[in-house]
């Protein structure tokens, strides 16, 4: 859901939080037990309903309530319709600008309707100022070692597809980066790059768009942020100066809040000492705090969909400047629910061709439909770079499958929980209701749980994953918002309570633990009668990452009984460029276009 659609609703899923979180929220009027108020004991006046029907993806069918500014398919709720020319609240354009429940509204009167503009008046103000991030070095420079394995990712097989590709760098040494830089990779304690680092480094360096994808906890980020500082130093970034209008020169969009505040603070860090400024932007918090905090220098704009747009429209960020367009978990940015919004984004006034800028693309998945998507945002010659296998999980997680029924799930949730001790762990769910119900039911067995979701408000999210990463509660119970690019240190332990709906996001989730070469262990409930779409998938993933395959899951993915709309493993998992032809070459313009036609064609005859 976007942050212009979302449902806000204070609804309580923590033990840490119980004095805190039965006020104000719609939906939220349940009774709570054992002191734990909940929105799910009660329908509520309907609004958590709603949030959760408008949740499901139109690509996979079920909840997928990842929610950062997502509007995963529902265009006309409360918030304003989404018209088909993509414009949202109002008919010019930006000029009706962007708004949501509990968020404040600006450009009165520029509803669609009246009904819109009579309801928009009448929302409270979101007010919620996040505590500005420590000043203190220390702090700032802190990370988590390295694991066991960490060598162990110098063996990863690299493909780098297109044409003349830079070479790699093995050091950091070889990256050429600014004194500045190279003392704050350092302090970060990064020793030497990773393979997304050593080939996605060079590639930025040298002015190449880039399509990446490597496993989760392989250092994404950094290979995306060093290049793009390095540059804007050298090319003398002007330092911050006050001004009604920024124009920055980097923007970078990722689909949740807690992720795209996780890559600010990773630019911020890096740039620390330096004339480059950051700043983040993301719904759930007080946008003239964002425009105050914006208005005072930007060159490295981090920001979710809904409230980017916002400030654009708002005439608060330029974009005749941009230089760098990065979409970090590009793939869930380019599905149904974020491609309106990245169109809109790079279709904006002053918004420089693709031709005129550089188009980065990162993600741990790849579906080939997403990359012929992603070939609308990207210079003709762009480079892909696969690290291992594209799609595929973590060979550091030990990966147990579970064969449970609905109903058992709770109990044998219990039982894994009480063997694990106080493991860090987080469970995934597929509903928000869902998240509290379980946060509820763990604290009644003492375990000290939180929860995140799309209808907690931000000071609670923001607040349950403090709690998750001080070790204050040593269970978060999440929902899609905490199934991607999350790095929490020491989580050793993920539980799908409830498998999603598709293999990528099975990818993501599981991908929370094992991080930086660290090991890790993930648990999948498998229920028969819910799960058997994905059975294939799960067996191809198992088989990949060296794992054992449980014999009852290898049956029940080849019995024959697999639904028509199942999506055959070898397009999820394939490691080469979609550009390529079945030989391995390129077709003759190198374009996903040119090659669309005949790979359809093959795979049809194929998996008919």
């Amino acid at each position: 859901m976007d942050e212009w659609e979302e449902q806000e609703t204070a609804t309580s899923g923590t033990c840490a939080l119980t004095s805190d979180t039965s006020t104000g929220g719609r939906g939220g009027r349940g009774r709570g037990r054992g002191g734990f108020k909940n929105s799910f004991f009660s329908d509520g006046d309907g609004q958590n309903n709603t949030a959760e029907r408008s949740s499901f993806s139109r690509r996979g069918g079920r909840a997928n309530e990842e929610d950062g500014d997502n509007k995963n398919v529902s265009r006309g709720r409360r918030g304003g319709s989404y018209s088909q020319g993509g414009e949202q609240g109002g008919r010019g354009g930006f000029g009706g600008g962007y708004r949501g429940k509990d968020e404040e509204v600006f450009a009165q009167g520029h509803g669609d309707t009246p009904a819109e503009n009579a309801d928009a008046s009448d929302r409270p103000r979101v007010t919620y100022v996040p505590p500005p991030p420590s000043e203190d070095e220390e702090s700032i420079f802190s990370h988590y070692e390295s694991g066991v394995n960490f060598d162990k990712y110098d063996e990863i097989l690299v493909d780098v597809s297109g044409t003349n590709p830079p070479p790699a760098i093995m050091t950091f040494d070889e990256a050429a980066l600014c004194e500045s830089l190279k003392r704050n990779v350092s302090k970060s304690g990064y020793v030497k790059p990773t393979p997304v680092q050593k080939h996605g480094i060079p590639i930025i360096s040298a002015g190449r768009d880039l399509m990446a994808c490597a496993q989760t906890g392989s250092g994404k980020t950094a290979a995306f942020l060093l290049p793009i500082l390095q540059q804007l130093m050298a090319d003398g970034a002007a330092a911050s100066c006050f001004s009604e209008m920024q124009e920055p020169d980097a923007i970078i969009v990722a689909p949740t809040r807690e992720l795209i505040n996780q890559i600010y603070l990773e630019a911020r860090k890096f740039a620390y000492g330096t004339c480059v400024r950051p700043v983040v932007v993301y719904g759930g918090v007080s946008t003239g705090h964002q425009i105050r905090d914006l208005s005072r220098g930007c060159n490295v704009l981090c920001g979710t969909p809904g409230r980017l747009l916002d400030m654009i429209g708002r005439g608060k960020v330029g974009l005749t400047k941009v230089r760098y367009l990065v979409l970090d978990e590009a793939d869930r940015m380019l599905d149904m629910g974020f491609e309106p919004d990245m169109r809109r984004l790079v279709a904006s006034p002053g918004m420089p061709s693709k031709e005129n800028r550089q188009t980065l693309m990162f993600s741990a998945t790849f579906p080939e439909d997403i990359q012929r998507l992603a070939a609308d945002f990207l210079k003709t010659d762009y480079l892909f770079l696969a690290v291992g296998i594209v799609g595929g999980a973590c060979s550091d997680v030990e990966q147990t499958f579970v064969q449970v029924t609905k109903f058992a799930k709770r109990d044998q949730l219990i039982d894994l929980l009480k063997s694990t001790g106080s493991e860090r762990t987080m469970v995934f769910v597929e509903t928000k209701r869902q998240a509290d119900f379980i946060a509820t039911i763990l604290c009644q067995e003492k375990f000290p749980t939180t929860s995140i979701h799309g209808d907690r408000e931000q000071w609670q999210r923001e607040q349950a994953l403090g709690d998750f990463r001080s070790g204050k509660c040593s269970v978060l119970v999440a929902t899609s918002v905490g199934a991607r690019g999350l790095d929490i240190p020491d989580v050793q332990f993920v539980v799908n309570f409830d498998l999603p709906n598709n293999i990528d996001e099975y990818v993501h989730r599981i991908g929370r633990t094992g991080r930086c070469g660290n090991t890790g262990r993930a648990v999948s409930f498998y229920d028969p009668g819910a799960d058997s779409e994905l059975a294939r998938s799960l067996v191809t993933i198992l088989s990949k990452a060296q794992q054992e395959v449980p014999s009852w899951l290898e049956e029940s993915a080849f019995s024959g009984h697999s639904p028509s709309g199942f999506n055959p493993p070898r397009k999820h998992f394939a490691s080469t460029d979609l550009r390529k032809g079945p030989q391995g070459g390129f077709f003759q313009d190198g374009s996903v276009t040119s090659q669309l036609a005949a790979q359809t064609a093959a795979d049809d005859e194929e998996w008919e």
